[in-house]
This record gives structure tokens, sequence and C-alpha cells, in this order.
């Protein structure tokens, strides 16, 4: 079992940064963020496994970046040049290795306005 807590989500104004960040109860292979838009499933934003290998969607691919402290078991999750797209719900997630278990956040809005 693991829970995460998230913190960081707001509204803010196109091209403009916002810095997500997610703590774990404990150390856990992978952490990742996913986002939910209104009358969109929920998809991949990021994530990175305990040694630093990283994956992103293409849709944020230069704008964002995801870390990791695995001393605080910590992920974070910077976006820069944010658009009105970015618009979602983002969900911090943790996964067992082989994805075999995954645990999620309860969600923070991120707003971006034009």
């Amino acid at each position: 079992q693991v829970q995460l807590v998230e913190s960081g989500g707001g509204l803010v104004q196109a091209g403009g940064s916002l810095r997500l960040s997610c703590v774990a109860s404990r150390s856990i292979f992978g952490m990742g963020w996913y986002r939910q838009a209104p009358g969109k499933q929920r998809e991949l934003v990021a994530d990175i496994n305990s040694g630093g290998v990283t994956n992103y969607a293409d849709s944020v691919k230069g704008r964002f970046t995801i870390s990791r402290d695995n001393a605080k078991n910590m992920v974070y999750l910077q976006m820069n040049s944010l658009k009105p797209e970015d618009t979602a719900v983002y969900y911090c997630n943790a996964f067992e290795v082989l994805g075999l278990r995954h645990y999620w956040g309860q969600g923070t809005q991120v707003t971006v306005s034009s």
C-alpha cells in the first residue's frame, strides 16, 4: 500500500509555469503524473523510475520536466509554457515494477487561462 499526497495545483495564465509535488508514504519503483480533462480519458503525462529513466507524452515534451527525490519519496512536475489545452485534473501516480500495482493521489486541478 502507498499513500500519495499532492500539492501545487492552481490557476495560471497561458505561457506561465506551475510546479506540482507529490510525496509517497514509502519508496516505490516508479512515480508519475496523469491528467484528465472534461470529456476525455485519463492520460499519462510523464513518469520516472527509481533509476531516473523518464517518459513523456508527446504533447508535453520540451515543456514539462519530471524529477524525483528518492530520499524523500517525492516526485515533481515542472510545467512551463502552459497552454489552455493543459487544463485538467492532474493525478500523482506510483507503480510497482512491471506495473503490477498502481496507486493514485486525490487529484489537483490545474487551470490555464487564455
